[in-house]
């Protein structure tokens, strides 16, 4: 939140990341930014993928600089925790007004087994 209100909207995203980079550093926070990871289909290295953050060694945090989070975002977001194995993340918008987050889950993640729709 500290970001958004000292930046506001308006910068593309990667001036979010530094920034953020640096707030996280100062918090003690334990991150890693742009890490790669690669995607499998069917065991198959087809290509990789940098999330924009990994923090605390489990969340993942995907960042944007959108008017308006929509379902594609979120569903780019889940996908990633699937891909990655991971039990959850946040989506963090600084493209609007006002700051916007979301956090979202892997529904095939054994730890989410409590999310799952029935």
């Amino acid at each position: 939140m500290k970001v958004h209100r000292t930046l506001g909207c308006g910068f593309m995203e990667v001036i979010y990341q530094r920034a953020l980079e640096i707030e996280m550093g100062k918090q003690k926070v334990s991150f890693v930014r742009e890490h790669e990871m690669s995607i499998f289909y069917e065991g198959i290295n087809i290509g990789s993928r940098r999330a924009d953050f990994f923090v605390e060694e489990k969340i993942m945090v995907e960042l944007k600089a959108v008017a308006f989070l929509d379902d594609l975002h979120l569903a780019q977001a889940m996908n990633y925790l699937e891909i990655y194995n991971l039990p959850s993340g946040l989506l963090i918008n600084f493209g609007n007004k006002n700051l916007e987050f979301k956090r979202v889950y892997n529904s095939r993640h054994p730890d989410n087994k409590n999310y799952r729709k029935a």
